[in-house]
């Protein structure tokens, strides 16, 4: 499924390049990102997972790569939904281009995509991330324990959150 080129004010996500997917791969190995994307693997491995099967965005800020946005859609008519990811360079970090982003991406997922609810699931200690999706509308659902291994190799919990297309912010 290609995904299309859309602009916000101070964000474009567009499809993403080989190059894109290489820079993206040093940039969940680097500190301020890694210590929230779960357990390293393998180079190949890593770029296929950003890759996402073309469900994916490369996130652009006047015209840098800042990051990338993922999705994954359930169609099954009576579940139907999109969850969502999201890594930024540390550098675009704190300057609300994160809430920018999946704000982007929500409204396409809506209006071309038909989704009417969304769910995002960070660290339980990710309080950045956490207060970023808020800001979307996100609301906290419950937590998800020991829901996915850290590259220390520990397991940590997850904060489930959901979003109805209504409530987006």
């Amino acid at each position: 499924m290609p995904v299309p080129v859309l602009h916000a004010e101070r964000v474009t996500l567009r499809p993403l390049t080989d190059d894109d997917v290489q820079r993206l791969a040093e940039v969940v190995a680097a500190p301020g990102v890694m210590e929230w994307w779960g357990t390293p693997d393998p180079p190949e491995r890593e770029r296929e997972g950003l890759r996402n099967d073309g469900a994916a965005f490369a996130v652009e800020v006047a015209g840098e790569l800042a990051g990338w946005v993922g999705f994954d859609e359930e169609t099954e008519p009576d579940y139907r939904h999109a969850s969502l990811d999201i890594a930024l360079t540390p550098a675009h970090q704190d300057d609300g281009l994160g809430p920018e982003a999946l704000r982007t991406a929500i409204r396409w997922l809506a209006e071309e995509r038909g989704h009417h609810r969304f769910t995002i699931d960070p660290a339980l200690e990710n309080e950045r991330a956490i207060r970023a999706y808020s800001k979307v509308g996100f609301r906290r659902v419950g937590i998800m324990r020991r829901a996915e291994r850290f590259a220390d190799g520990s397991w940590r919990d997850s904060l489930l959150m959901d979003l109805l297309a209504e409530e987006l912010r």
